[in-house]
């Protein structure tokens, strides 16, 4: 389950069917400090670390802490915000403008959600 942040107010996404739902406000986690240039928003659990950047593709995916990166996301728009589930690390959320995208397997794949809201500010799993 996702929470996420919109300028309509706050939703809760089923990650596996996409159903959305009235959420409650959450606090958000704070961000990573990274030395990366263009950083939107960026998320770390454990050694993984994800960080959503103005370019393409649009992610940049660590599983080292940030010692080495790779690409993610080709394909994938430009984005507003990323989370990664503690329960489980390879599950990546990541937030375009209005829609969301998820990982299970650590960034390699990407499944868009079904469902549209308005603009996403920030989410949470």
């Amino acid at each position: 389950m996702a929470v996420v942040d919109t300028v309509g107010g706050t939703f809760a996404v089923d990650l596996e069917t996409g159903e959305v739902a009235p959420g409650e406000p959450f606090e958000r986690e704070p961000e990573p400090v990274l030395n990366l240039p263009r950083v939107i928003a960026a998320a770390a659990v454990g050694a993984t670390v994800v960080a959503a950047v103005d370019a393409k593709p649009p992610l940049l995916v660590s599983h080292d802490a940030g010692t080495t990166w790779r690409e993610s996301g080709r394909g994938l728009p430009r984005g507003s915000a990323v989370t990664i589930a503690a329960a489980d690390p390879d599950t990546i959320v990541y937030a375009a403008r209005n829609r969301l995208y998820v990982s299970r397997d650590g960034g390699v794949f990407w499944t868009a959600l079904a469902g549209e809201l308005p603009e996403i500010l920030a989410l949470a799993v």
